[in-house]
C-alpha cells in the first residue's frame, strides 16, 4: 500500500499516520512512501514497530537519507519525480494530508488505475475521492481496494 501524505505533518496527521501503518502491517501490507519525515515518518514507524515491511522510494542518491523506520530505502536520484514510483510500487494509495507533492502523487495514482482515498483533511478539496474517517478504516478500505486491483476490478 502507498501512503503519501506531507513531509511537515501536523500532531493529529502524525498519529493518523503512524496508526494506519501499524494496521497494515499487522494486516500482512508492505508499506511504501517517500521515505522522508512527516507522514511518510509516521507510517513507516507505525508499519515497522508492528514488524511490518516499509519501502522508502527516495529522491536523492543517498539511501542514509531515509527516515530511521525505512527498512528498504531505494535511491532514485529522480527528485520529485520519484513520486511516480511511490504509487506505482502499490495496489492502492491513502492520502494523509498533504500538498503539492502528495496532489501529484494522487493524480498519478489514478492515472495507473489505482483507487486513493483520504484520511483527515484531503490536500484539495473537490477530488471525489472517498474520505476515510479513521485509520483503521482507511486500512481496510486499501486493502479491500488492493485485492480488487489484483483481480482486475
Amino acid at each position: 500500500m502507498a501512503v503519501i501524505g506531507a513531509a511537515e505533518a501536523s500532531d493529529s496527521q502524525y498519529s493518523d499516520a503512524e496508526s494506519l501503518g501499524r494496521a497494515l502491517a499487522e494486516a500482512g501490507a508492505a508499506v511504501v512512501c517517500g521515505g522522508y519525515g512527516g507522514v511518510m515518518e509516521a507510517v513507516a514507524r507505525g508499519a515497522a514497530e508492528a514488524g511490518g515491511l516499509t519501502v522508502g522510494i527516495l529522491r536523492g542518491m543517498r539511501a542514509g537519507d531515509a527516515n530511521p523506520w525505512i527498512r528498504v530505502p531505494l535511491p532514485t536520484g529522480l527528485g520529485e519525480a520519484r513520486n511516480a514510483l511511490v504509487v506505482a510500487g502499490a495496489e492502492s494509495a491513502v492520502a494523509v494530508g498533504g500538498e503539492w507533492g502528495t496532489l501529484s502523487e494522487i493524480a498519478l495514482a489514478k492515472k495507473m488505475g489505482l483507487d486513493v482515498g483520504t484520511l483527515g483533511v484531503p490536500p484539495a478539496e473537490g477530488l471525489g475521492l472517498p474520505a476515510l474517517p479513521d485509520p483503521g478504516t482507511a486500512a481496510l478500505w486499501a486493502l479491500e481496494r488492493a485485492a480488487a486491483y489484483r483481480e482486475g476490478g
